[in-house]
């Protein structure tokens, strides 16, 4: 028998997108108006009467969100989906899940599948947490004898019981996302499929979130997990698909993958035009504080002979946050030859105290030519660190970007 549990084969799926005319112009009259919303009518009625998508606009473009996928997923495996937004995770999912079918190509799925995609989706908001225990528990294939039987485990989990008899339309947003976990993670499917959950929700929420998934994998079930941090992907996952513009980029060990996606995923036009280019990473996903070695690789095509060098980090919303200037540093002496085969330059940070969360490389080159600015040619992910005591930090977003150390003294009186 084989172990295989998921199992795609050409899988694509397509959209119909609709754009208002470029041409139209800006003031009409009234019979222009009538006449574009008749011929609209019919054209959806036909439509309809046709099973076709009903698309609003002008002009109809075809989108595809996946193209040409093709994959197998064992029994047991834990698996990692990362790629930038639009890249075609979530449609993947959906695809998966059975929400919505493939335009092209096939999938095979063996055992029970629980999906969290949209954390809450089937909660009534009328309705109290206890009814929408059984509620979602049954939307979710539940029977109700399992869900009495889980009730105490998933309320405990929740940490919702003061709350369990008031409508859920009065619950924040974090007790209302922890109920809706609650109950989804505690179907008990051969095939977990989990979308960004860890976006939401505290620090100690997301630590217990990923807990319970590790449990879910421990117990050789199959789990997709997609996620934009990269920490929680390397710790929970062994396999990675990497995934770019809708089509399966690179499928293998989960740092590997990791690995092709920091170094690889930047805007392939800048990455083709830039002299330079972040071509190693150790480790690819260091602790906040951490060590961090980065390598610059120059192209010998681009650049024959460098003055000046300095490597540049960013913030997720574009922000400088640092830059390691060549000039400052002894023991590399400039202008750099670069021969026809290029060279390399081993930056080596022995702490970077920077707060969790996904930063991007750039660079500044002066050669025998022209000075450029090049961004966006690497990066570098950021794990949480462990607190010492214990205690749940603020929000990445609160904190800033570094994580400074200090020292702090209190004595009474003045």
């Amino acid at each position: 028998m084989s172990d295989v549990v998921i199992r795609a084969d050409g899988l694509g799926k397509k959209y119909l997108i609709g754009h208002q005319s470029a041409a139209r112009e800006r003031y009409t009259a009234l019979r222009d108006v009538v006449g574009r919303q008749m011929r609209g009518f019919i054209r959806s009625a036909r439509d309809m009467a046709l099973g076709r998508q009903i698309i609003s606009g002008d002009e109809v473009e075809e989108f595809w969100a996946l193209k040409g996928v093709s994959f197998e997923i064992t029994r047991g495996e834990v698996v990692g989906i990362i790629g930038r937004n639009g890249a075609g995770k979530s449609t993947l999912l959906k695809v998966l899940s059975r929400i919505t079918e493939p335009s092209t190509g096939r999938v095979e799925i063996k055992g029970r599948v629980a999906s969290l995609l949209e954390v809450g989706t089937g909660f009534h908001p009328e309705l109290t947490g206890r009814e929408n225990i059984y509620l979602n528990g049954a939307i979710l294939g539940m029977s109700r004898a399992e869900i009495r039987r889980k009730f105490d485990e998933i309320v405990a989990f929740a940490e919702v019981e003061k709350f369990l008899d008031t409508p859920v339309k009065r619950y924040s947003s974090g007790m209302y996302v922890r109920l809706a976990f609650a109950v989804a993670a505690h179907l008990e499917p051969e095939i977990l499929i989990v979308d960004e959950v860890l976006a939401v929700g505290d620090a100690e929420f997301q630590k217990k979130c990923l807990g319970k998934m590790q449990d879910v994998a421990g117990g050789g079930r199959t789990v997709l997990f997609v996620s934009h941090n990269m920490g929680a992907v390397r710790q929970l996952c062994s396999t990675g698909l990497h995934f770019a513009n809708g089509a399966l980029i690179q499928k293998g060990n989960v740092s590997k993958v990791l690995s092709g996606y920091a170094l690889q995923d930047a805007d392939v036009s800048v990455r083709g035009a830039s002299p330079i280019s972040v071509t190693r990473l150790e480790p690819l996903a260091p602790e906040s504080g951490g060590a961090l070695s980065v390598r610059l690789s120059l192209n010998g095509t681009k650049c024959e002979e460098v003055r000046e060098l300095a490597l540049l980090l960013y913030a997720a919303n574009g922000t400088r946050i640092a830059i390691a200037d060549l000039r400052t540093r002894g023991g590399l002496v400039l202008p750099l030859r670069v021969g026809p085969s290029g060279c390399f330059v081993d930056f080596h940070f022995p702490s970077l105290p920077l707060v969790e969360g996904e930063y991007s490389f750039g660079a500044y080159l002066v050669d025998s030519e022209a000075a450029s600015d090049c961004l966006d040619i690497g990066r570098v992910y950021i794990t949480p660190k462990v607190s010492a005591v214990g205690v749940v930090p603020y929000s990445s977003t609160a904190r800033g970007f570094l994580e400074l150390e200090f020292g702090v003294n209190y004595a009474e009186g003045a």
